[in-house]
């Protein structure tokens, strides 16, 4: 399908952006739900490989409300699934989603992925990971899980712009991520590609052309989040020293607004915003009402007439 029609379904449908409910409908034809898993992954900015620390705004490697999985992984599935149990899904995703869920030997991540690909309840599998931990071989072992069940990567990518990726301690340049999508899109595995709206130091603009350029990168996926401060984090420490504001309400949805309408039409919004650990939460207070925050990023879609890609 083109841009413009899938534009024009868009809206002739009367929506604003393409969710990710709608696109699983699609694809699986019922309700999915996904599992937050945990594989006790960690990651190369902590181990003392490229930083110790992690990135200045991670506090646990999103993984605050994954079940960890130890040497039984059809019980971590169950364990997930008792957790959402009220959601009424039959069908789910696994989500690696804590800390970098390809930064292991080859053999444990073939160990882990294939049994749970081949869990039967299990309809796909989602990846979290860094582009700098995407060696060919493990492509490969991508490539052939992808080719028993739906499997797709996410990328922490946040920002193009080198001088924030530098302040945050990302710890790769841009161009590591070009290299990793393109072998990825060539080995025929979905991306899902997240980025921050927020950081410290970049203005509006520069926000919507990280989500421009997620966009021309022939990706799948994005994810928008909204910068979180958490406690134990270096960026906690810069908040408190007073280095930096976090968005109000309005700014947020404001850019929020441009990035949709800067990513091609057929691209899968997989997240709004983001609601960080209530417990360890510092700022923006208000975003730890999400249902509220959803509630007035949809009126304001609403409002403002906006529609996925119109910027293009």
């Amino acid at each position: 399908m083109t841009r413009e029609n899938e534009q024009i379904k868009q809206n002739e449908a009367g929506m604003h952006y393409r969710s990710l409910n709608s696109f699983l409908r699609e694809q699986f034809g019922e309700k999915v739900y996904k599992l937050a898993l945990d594989g006790g992954f960690t990651c190369p900015t902590r181990d003392g490989s490229k930083g110790t620390g992690g990135c200045s705004f991670c506090a646990g490697g999103s993984g605050d409300f994954a079940i960890p999985v130890g040497d039984d992984v059809a019980e971590a599935i169950e364990m997930a699934k008792a957790v959402v149990a009220d959601k009424g899904a039959k069908k789910f995703i696994a989500y690696f989603q804590s800390y970098t869920g390809t930064y292991a030997p080859i053999e444990r991540l073939r160990n882990l992925y294939t049994e749970t690909i081949r869990h039967p309840d299990i309809a796909a599998m989602s990846i979290g990971t860094r582009p700098d931990c995407l060696d060919d071989e493990v492509i490969s072992l991508l490539a052939d899980l992808n080719s028993e069940k739906p499997v797709w990567i996410e990328l922490g990518l946040q920002t193009i712009h080198e001088q924030t990726a530098k302040a945050i301690r990302r710890g790769y340049p841009l161009e590591v991520y070009d290299d990793a999508v393109g072998r990825l899109r060539a080995a025929g595995i979905p991306v899902v590609v997240h980025m921050i709206i927020g950081l410290p130091g970049e203005t509006p603009e520069m926000i919507r052309q990280t989500a421009a350029y997620i966009g021309r990168s022939g990706v799948q996926g994005i994810k928008f989040q909204l910068l979180h401060v958490l406690e134990g984090t270096k960026l906690a420490e810069e908040y408190r020293a007073g280095a930096f504001e976090v968005l109000s309400p309005a700014a947020y949805i404001r850019i929020l607004e441009e990035c949709i309408e800067s990513i091609p039409p057929g691209m899968v919004v997989h997240r709004l915003t983001g609601d960080g650990a209530k417990r360890s939460l510092i700022a923006p207070k208000w975003s730890a009402d999400k249902k509220r925050v959803l509630n007035d990023i949809n009126r304001a879609f609403e409002r403002d007439q906006i529609r996925q890609g119109s910027r293009l």
